[in-house]
């Protein structure tokens, strides 16, 4: 199993959080982002800076995940193309993307996407990272590594 990030808007909280996961499991992880992220090296990590580009991240760890990785990302797009590879993927605030939930997922985010379009739609982002959001996520992830690994 490879872990995977989304690196370009992950909060800093969740790499940590990552970090810590895959040097306890001994897992690899792979950063993807369009700038260098100025990490210190680690064992079992990389760090890959993709093109500049819309999309260029996603398009990379669609490329490269394999079914039995994980990728923790907010992009619902991207979502969905793992989802639709078998690929397991999960948000920053512990939320399992999978076949019964991603469809309205990627509904809501492409009428939200319109609607904002048609300035009837505020362009407010999700609300601020919370240390409540970063305990669902590492509650999630501990769940899913311990099912993956066959804990």
């Amino acid at each position: 199993m490879t872990l995977w990030i989304d690196a370009d808007a992950c909060p800093k909280p969740v790499r940590e959080v990552v970090m810590r996961a895959a040097r306890k499991r001994q897992l690899q992880l792979v950063l993807v982002a369009n700038s260098p992220l100025g990490l210190p090296p680690a064992p079992g990590m990389r760090q890959i800076t993709v093109p500049g580009g819309a999309d260029e991240a996603d398009h990379y760890i669609i490329a490269h995940a394999v079914p039995g990785d994980l990728v923790v990302t907010a992009d619902i797009p991207l979502a969905d193309g793992l989802v639709r590879r078998e690929i397991t993927a999960i948000n920053p605030r512990g939320q399992i993307y999978d076949k019964g939930s991603i469809g309205e997922r990627l509904a809501v985010r492409n009428l939200m996407d319109e609607l904002r379009g048609a300035g009837l739609a505020g362009r407010g982002g999700p609300p601020p990272y919370s240390d409540r959001d970063k305990q669902a996520f590492a509650n999630a992830l501990d769940r899913l590594l311990a099912r993956g690994l066959g804990a």
